[in-house]
């Protein structure tokens, strides 16, 4: 299943000028910095640390840049961003969803140059909805720095979450949060006036220790994924706690 997509159109090595130009950008942002953050910061995460040492200070001057909205001079990184895709050659990346739950990253890297895919990453979170923006640029900024490519471990720190979280964990971190601990049925969900109502804190910490007792296999659980349960509880109480 598709999650994110950025597409984007690049000038050739040989080409006399270096362009960029954006293409089709599917890159929802809700909750911020969402899968669409995800993404691009999995492209910097990928192409960041084989971009000319020489240029990183002007990539994160780059970022600082578009985050606030300012005026941008061209080129950057030796690139020109332009609208006209006219002669260039198209690059594909993705976020997708596999149907356990899984997220991966799709990364097309037999076109284009390290600092044409950061490029398409930076541009892209700054075209990001201003209330987001800065949610999604960290995130661009944070697979930058990353050192290990892009992974589980990668979605991980970029969402600020535990490991092995699934697409639907991403999505909606609150409903998932309910589910996990079985809070839909508790009777919190629907107000007098319709709107959603939370669990105290009383009630999250009821939950978790029931769900914790019947998922540790010292007190009857299976030990086949008891592990990865505890982890999901833990997560999701740290979700409802803040």
């Amino acid at each position: 299943m598709l999650l994110a997509e950025a597409e984007a159109f690049y000038s050739r090595p040989i080409a006399p000028t270096r362009r960029v130009a954006l293409g089709d950008l599917q890159l929802p942002v809700d909750p911020a910095p969402g899968y669409g953050g995800l993404l691009l910061g999995g492209i910097a995460a990928e192409f960041g640390p084989l971009l000319d040492e020489d240029f990183h200070e002007e990539a994160l001057a780059l970022m600082t840049d578009l985050e606030r909205g300012g005026r941008v001079s061209q080129p950057r990184l030796r690139h020109r961003l332009q609208e006209d895709r006219v002669g260039l050659q198209r690059c594909t990346h993705r976020l997708l969803g596999g149907e356990d739950g899984s997220v991966r990253f799709e990364l097309q890297d037999d076109k284009g140059t390290p600092a044409q895919h950061l490029l398409t990453a930076i541009y892209a979170a700054g075209a990001s909805p201003r209330p987001v923006r800065r949610q999604v640029m960290d995130a661009v900024r944070k697979g930058f720095r990353w050192t290990t490519g892009p992974g589980p471990a990668l979605v991980a720190h970029l969402s600020g979450r535990s490991t092995g979280l699934s697409a639907a964990a991403l999505r909606d971190p609150v409903s998932w949060a309910m589910g996990v601990l079985d809070l839909r049925t508790g009777g919190f969900t629907d107000g007098s006036d319709g709107t959603a109502v939370m669990p105290s804190r009383r009630d999250i910490q009821r939950a978790f220790r029931d769900a914790l007792r019947t998922a540790h296999p010292d007190h009857g659980g299976r030990d086949d994924g008891a592990a990865q349960r505890i982890s999901e509880l833990t997560e999701a109480r740290r979700i409802l706690l803040g």
